[in-house]
């Protein structure tokens, strides 16, 4: 049943063949939305979703892919950043070409498909923007530095995002997880913040799962 909200509306899922990403554009289609599930192999995704091949790390390859998804969907109204490839070590351990690696796909892969997005976006009635990142975020992961780093830099670009587009109406929002958390439940949690009964909350972050384990205290929900 198509629910209120979700109706009709365009949405782009990067990262979208695998995980979160793709339980997030399941979810999605369910409700009503058209969307467009965008990664480096998305042969797998399963109608009615439509789907194209695009390298987050690759510029080029992010414009291509969201004017193919805006053409074909009519626009887009939400852009979901799910893409990401996890890291292990130490700041000793990790050489430069690591972190670039990781960095160009956890957090400029971000960058630029809301930087293409955001054209499309401030011409909907209704654009949002939803990341999705690690609990790593906040709460410190032995042994996973460049992972935190990652996944912290993509929590601090929403808050700022988040100020920057607020008079455009353009909302943003941050889903953070853990290992054991299901991505049916990060799904659920990105689809609040996506749609338009979250009404005007921007800025925010939701954890879905605990801390990992660490020791330290769960993040909170903050708007």
């Amino acid at each position: 049943m198509n629910e209120p909200g979700f109706a009709g509306l365009a949405v782009v899922v990067t990262g979208g063949a695998t995980g979160i990403g793709l339980a997030t554009a399941r979810l999605l289609s369910a409700r009503g939305a058209r969307v467009a599930c965008l990664d480096l192999d998305p042969r797998d995704v399963p109608d009615p979703l439509v789907r194209a091949y695009v390298d987050v790390a690759d510029e080029h390859s992010v414009r291509a892919g969201l004017a193919w998804a805006a053409e074909l969907l009519g626009g887009i109204d939400v852009l979901v950043n799910s893409p990401g490839i996890g890291a292990q070590g130490g700041v000793e351990d990790d050489p430069d070409h690591e972190w670039r690696r990781v960095l160009e796909v956890n957090v400029l892969g971000v960058v630029r498909a809301t930087r293409t997005a955001l054209p499309y976006l401030r011409r909907s009635a209704t654009p949002a923007i939803v990341n999705t990142c690690s609990v790593a975020a906040t709460t410190g992961l032995p042994g996973r530095v460049l992972h935190s780093a990652s996944h912290g830099a993509v929590l601090a670009m929403t808050r700022a995002l988040a100020a920057d587009l607020v008079d455009d109406g353009v909302r943003v929002g941050c889903v953070t997880s853990d290992a054991l958390a299901a991505p049916d439940d990060v799904a659920a949690a990105v689809a609040h913040l996506a749609g338009p009964r979250s009404g005007a909350a921007t800025g925010t972050e939701l954890t879905v799962g605990v801390d990992g384990g660490t020791g330290g205290p769960a993040p909170r929900p903050r708007t």
